[in-house]
């Protein structure tokens, strides 16, 4: 691969390596190296299936880290379901395409024809080679730079997934774990025609108002009110 699309490749990517071998070797499939003559092999080439057991490791972590700073009274259940999702296969391939990796790849002709180019594993396993080669060029903390600007949308598009959450059902579990009560809640008010009623619910706990919740029906005011609650104890210090 030529120093001009390896150049491409890193401007797509956001990040300049010290050693590009780690980045070619990162976008060279195997089918590559074992189509090769033997008298046309670099003694030094390598293909990324090494990258890419090390890629899965320093992707695991880096999420993994996100996901508790960004969902602290989540359980440990819930974090494995969000990673699992973000470390799938069908995640990283879509990831792997927004960067273009598919281009880069070095692959054997008969991956090629087969459309190896568009292909989720390859493609996933790509991505985690990737990432290795940034942890090895320039250790953790850039690793994670990179992949939490690459994976952003992803996130985005966890947080639109937990719109739907239950926020009741995730506080009582909080406050049983945590508090070993039950939130309460109270209707304060109730307001407007009876085809479009306006509710104004309060939850408690332990005597303390934690939020009020609004909306058009006595359930939606009090998911709202779960909500703020759940906000307000992800600030509070551990």
């Amino acid at each position: 691969m030529s120093v001009e699309r390896l150049d491409t490749f890193q401007n797509i990517l956001g990040y300049s390596f010290r050693k590009a071998d780690l980045l070619r070797a990162a976008l060279t499939h195997k089918s590559y190296l074992n189509e090769l003559r033997a008298s046309e092999k670099d003694a030094a080439a390598q293909d990324n299936e090494r990258l890419e057991f090390l890629g899965d490791a320093v992707l695991d972590l880096a999420i993994s880290e996100r996901l508790i700073a960004l969902y602290p009274l989540s359980t440990e259940g819930d974090l494995s379901k969000m990673k699992a999702r973000l470390v799938s296969e069908v995640t990283l391939a879509r990831v792997a395409r927004r960067l273009g990796v598919g281009e880069f790849l070095l692959l054997g002709r008969g991956e090629e024809r087969t459309r190896g180019r568009e292909k989720p594993s390859i493609l996933a396993d790509a991505l985690e080679a990737v990432i290795a080669a940034v942890y090895l060029d320039g250790g953790f903390e850039t690793a994670r730079t990179v992949l939490l600007q690459i994976f952003e949308d992803e996130f985005h598009r966890l947080d639109q997934r937990r719109e739907d959450i239950d926020y009741k059902t995730e506080l009582q579990e909080c406050c049983q774990r945590d508090f070993d009560v039950l939130p309460t809640y109270r209707v304060l008010r109730e307001t407007g025609p009876d085809h479009q009623k306006l509710f104004e619910v309060k939850l408690m706990i332990k005597e303390e108002v934690f939020g009020i919740g609004r909306g058009r029906s006595k359930k939606e005011a009090e998911q709202q009110a779960a909500k703020q609650a759940l906000e307000k104890l992800a600030q509070r210090p551990l």
